[in-house]
């Protein structure tokens, strides 16, 4: 549309000033000269044979001269426009730039030939916005990382260094009691170190130094061989699981990796379950992907912690606690890795029931 313009304006003047130049031709042969004869003979009292005279050798002898004088003029004023209306886009995209920098929500605007340039602004304003918020975000969540990892040390660093204080100042405790304090402090020291591996370990997800060794897995095998693991944790509220899979389905993938992310799934079921109520495990091929599936009786998660479930040190007590869920890193970890294995892993609330589901890829 701006060439477009462009185009019709400089054609139009062009034209004007061919027509023009025409006209003063033809009207410097005729009445005008007559004119240019009788204004020297009134204004000079000339006698018309020198008048005559004066206006041959002044003008008719040189009317191309003139006319080319007059071609310049037209021309100088057609650089004239034309430079003033390229100049004034020019400006109307220098402002628009200006507003890419500005913190103001309202849209660029600029004149209706300018409008692919006015899209075009408005589209790297929307990104530079997207990636500024994006900035924003990763800081954000970098604070509350080190918040986060920072508070989740100090507990156990502050059980341990507690009792092993009590134990110093009461070199006369009993036997029995200084067991118990020293199991107590070994436990603390335990879960400190699990919390700092977690971390290094989605530290190096996120920098992608994890490799994958893949081999084909019983998946079957693997999902039994875990819901045993986890039959003292869950019978200590009255749980038990039951499983769905075909004895004959495998997954290509790491199984050390794998395994991590179902026990890490399991462990958040085991953690928010309701007292005596199933952990549901299923495991099928469906159109090209594997599925598992965990599904347990619990709250319902609102929507808004439902998609922050996956972020790194979120727990859904608030409160932090020890006795439900662990750093906050498991499901973070556990998408880390089925990312990488080119799947993805989701999780539903409805009517009290909590669903993960995990889909991983056949192929190899």
């Amino acid at each position: 549309m701006l060439k477009r313009k462009a185009f019709l304006q400089m054609l139009l003047i062009t034209v004007i000033a061919v027509v023009t130049v025409l006209l003063m031709r033809d009207i410097l042969r005729g009445q005008i000269g007559d004119r240019i004869v009788q204004f020297l003979i009134y204004t000079f009292n000339l006698n018309n044979s020198d008048a005559l005279l004066i206006y041959h050798y002044v003008f008719r002898n040189n009317l191309d001269l003139i006319l080319l004088l007059l071609t310049l003029v037209f021309l100088v004023i057609l650089s004239w426009f034309t430079i003033s209306w390229f100049t004034k886009h020019f400006d109307e995209i220098s402002s628009g730039m200006d507003r890419l920098v500005e913190d103001s929500e309202d849209r660029i605007s600029l004149s209706p030939e300018m409008e692919f340039m006015e899209n075009r602004l408005n589209t790297i304003k929307d990104k530079l916005k997207r990636q500024k918020k994006a900035a924003q975000e990763a800081e954000q969540r970098k604070n509350d990382l080190v918040v986060y990892l920072a508070h989740d040390i100090r507990t156990p660093l502050t059980s341990v260094i507690g009792y092993l204080s009590l134990l110093g100042e009461a070199p006369d405790m009993p036997v029995e009691q200084r067991a118990k304090y020293t199991h107590i402090t070994l436990d603390k020291a335990y879960r400190l170190e699990e919390q700092i591996n977690e971390f290094f370990e989605i530290t190096r997800y996120n920098l992608q130094q994890i490799k994958l060794e893949k081999e084909t897995i019983d998946l079957y095998y693997m999902l039994v061989q875990m819901t045993d693991e986890f039959y003292p944790i869950l019978s200590e509220k009255g749980n038990s699981t039951v499983l769905h899979a075909d004895e004959n389905l495998t997954v290509y993938g790491d199984p050390v990796k794998l395994a991590r992310v179902f026990n890490n799934i399991l462990k958040n079921a085991a953690a928010y379950s309701y007292p005596n109520t199933e952990i549901v495990i299923s495991a099928e091929e469906i159109e090209g992907d594997i599925k598992i599936v965990f599904q347990n009786q619990g709250n319902t998660i609102p929507p808004d912690k439902l998609d922050a479930i996956f972020e790194k040190f979120y727990r859904l007590d608030e409160a932090r606690t020890a006795g439900t869920g662990g750093s906050g890193l498991g499901l973070s970890i556990a998408k880390e890795i089925v990312t990488l294995h080119g799947g993805t892993i989701v999780a539903q609330s409805k009517d009290n029931t909590v669903t993960f589901t995990v889909s991983l890829p056949v192929t190899h």
